[in-house]
Order: C-alpha cells, then sequence, then structure tokens
C-alpha cells in the first residue's frame, strides 16, 4: 500500500518538475493506450472466471450498490469541497 502511494508522490513530484516540458504530452498519449488496454485486459480476465460468471446475479446487485454509493459520496464531498473553497470569495 505504501509502495503505490510513493509511486503515486514520485509521480506527482515528476509531473509538477516537468510541466513546461514535452512529458506530460507524452505521458497523456501514453494513458490513452493504457487505460483501454488494462479494461480489456480486466474484462478479460473476469469474463474468463467461472465462479464470477456462475454468481453474477449475487455480485451484480452489491457492485451496483457500491458503486452508487460511491457515485453519491462523491458528490456529497465536492459540493463540501466547493462550499469550503467557495468561501474563499475569489470573484
Amino acid at each position: 500500500m505504501f509502495r503505490i502511494l510513493f509511486i503515486l508522490i514520485a509521480g506527482i513530484a515528476v509531473g509538477l518538475a516537468a510541466r513546461r516540458t514535452r512529458l506530460p504530452r507524452a505521458a497523456e498519449r501514453g494513458i490513452r493506450i493504457t487505460v483501454p488496454t488494462l479494461l480489456f485486459v480486466f474484462g478479460t480476465a473476469a469474463g474468463a472466471d467461472d465462479a464470477l460468471i456462475d454468481n453474477i446475479g449475487r455480485y451484480g446487485w452489491q457492485a451496483a450498490v457500491i458503486a452508487l454509493l460511491g457515485i453519491a459520496g462523491s458528490i456529497a464531498a465536492a459540493r463540501v469541497a466547493k462550499r469550503i473553497i467557495g468561501k474563499g470569495g475569489g470573484r
């Protein structure tokens, strides 16, 4: 877990340092290829898992509830952040 956070923080530092170079543009191109590829591989692995496919009815509604609660929580957090940041009197 800490390794992942360290890699994320290191990436942020490199991104800040390389803001005015071509590196962010190259990274954006790489992301456009990598994310769909990862989604395809994840879907292939999920589709090949017999236990998952056999229990899709049980897991499906739980996944939908978790997704909806995650979306609701994100919207609530965004509204709270907007209120907090909006009190700064930006205009």
